[in-house]
């Protein structure tokens, strides 16, 4: 700017000399609108951002709870863990946003399902800002959390869990339910009639194995919704684990006369196996202790119920039609279910009053023409022999 100053104040004497007026009173003009150029600013929208801000840190555990389903704490150990893929570095034209606040604004979406620009009104930031918060978020737990929380339990987990199973439901060797949710979604604009299922709306499916304390230990989702659980479970890594017979390890147990491997239960949608085990399908010819057994089978099976009911229930945004597309729903479904194991080993507080409404739910269809063999009746059998001889413990 000096120089360009100096060369003008050299036209302006070159011209006077040469009495151009009308060369002189430009100059002076252009050189006067120098002077007073805006100084360059780097553009930025900057809306007001009091909630976060002013109110958030004064908030109770019980508000954080309320707020972002954990407290303070644990979303500090959350921000933690997820930091080295989530973290941003300020740039020459804008300060990056903190990355408690990323964290946080993401747990929003999962917490609530709002909308991305009503998110954006509350936390002061833009809607591409929110969009980018949840689907980083989402990788970064994809990557770094699921794999930690959601893993195939080893053999002493195992031994534990089937401890637990047994005192509390009276099933020996059990390790655990499995089950399948519909998550809704809009329908996409490719095949969409894959995934409209049979209670009418568009989903996605999610296949979850519990613990006898309601954390996951096998999850699989993103399937369409039309396709039937025993096919879902055939497409499963957890079927070609227990195919190649890597699931369980090898413990055996004399029950009631049969040795007999870990094994889950399912419901009648599941093909009968060794590892798999189903209630006796009511004929009307079930002998007492056949019905006996499948009241205790139900009993222990509304674990996992019970586990997608904290689920949804805690993460809103697995109830609601989900409009981001379903590669981001998938992430979205298996953070959850990391989160919800989270939420759980530390002890997190959940209200009753978060429970979903519930909804009239179709009774599951038996598997049939699956070209799967059903084993496992020897196994079953034994353990109406055992309940016929050991008193269980009552339900709790």
């Amino acid at each position: 700017l000096p120089t360009l100053k100096c060369a003008f104040q050299i036209c302006i004497l070159i011209a006077i000399l040469g009495n151009n007026i009308c060369m002189y009173v430009v100059l002076q003009i252009a050189l006067l609108s120098q002077s007073f150029r805006r100084k360059p600013s780097v553009w930025a929208f900057s809306p007001a951002s009091q909630w976060w801000d002013s109110i958030v840190p004064g908030f109770t555990n019980a508000q954080w709870v309320e707020n972002f389903r954990m407290s303070e704490e644990t979303l500090g150990f959350l921000c933690n863990k997820l930091r080295p893929a989530m973290e941003r570095e300020d740039t020459t034209f804008r300060e990056s946003v903190p990355l408690k606040k990323r964290v946080a604004i993401a747990l929003w979406k999962l917490a609530t399902g709002s909308e991305y620009r009503s998110i954006g009104h509350l936390f002061g930031v833009s809607v591409t800002t929110v969009c980018r918060c949840v689907q980083d978020f989402c990788a970064a737990a994809e990557t770094l959390l699921v794999p930690e929380q959601i893993r195939l339990p080893d053999e002493g987990r195992f031994r534990d869990m089937a401890a637990h199973m047994e005192n509390r439901w009276g099933l020996p060797h059990c390790v655990g339910a499995i089950d399948g949710s519909h998550i809704p979604i809009i329908a996409p604009q490719q095949y969409h009639t894959d995934y409209f299922n049979r209670k009418g709306w568009h989903s996605l499916i999610l296949q979850a194995v519990v613990d006898g304390k309601g954390k996951f230990w096998n999850v699989f989702a993103g399937l369409p919704g039309s396709l039937h659980d025993a096919r879902v479970l055939r497409l499963s890594t957890l079927w070609e684990l227990a195919s190649r017979g890597n699931l369980f390890p090898p413990h055996t147990r004399n029950i009631g006369g049969v040795t007999a491997g870990y094994y889950i239960l399912g419901d009648s949608a599941y093909p009968l196996q060794k590892w798999l085990l189903k209630p006796y399908h009511d004929t009307g010819r079930l002998t007492a202790e056949q019905h006996m057994f499948n009241h205790k089978f139900s009993r222990a099976r509304v674990v996992v119920e019970n586990a997608f009911g904290r689920l949804k229930g805690r993460w809103r945004c697995l109830l609601k039609r989900n409009d981001c597309d379903t590669q981001l729903v998938k992430s979205m479904v298996l953070t959850c279910c990391a989160l919800h194991n989270l939420c759980e080993e530390h002890g997190e507080l959940y209200e009753a009053s978060w429970d979903a409404p519930e909804t009239a739910e179709c009774e599951p269809v038996a598997a049939a023409a699956q070209g799967v063999e059903e084993q496992g009746r020897d196994v079953r059998n034994a353990l109406i022999h055992q309940s016929s001889h050991v008193q269980s413990r009552p339900f709790t």
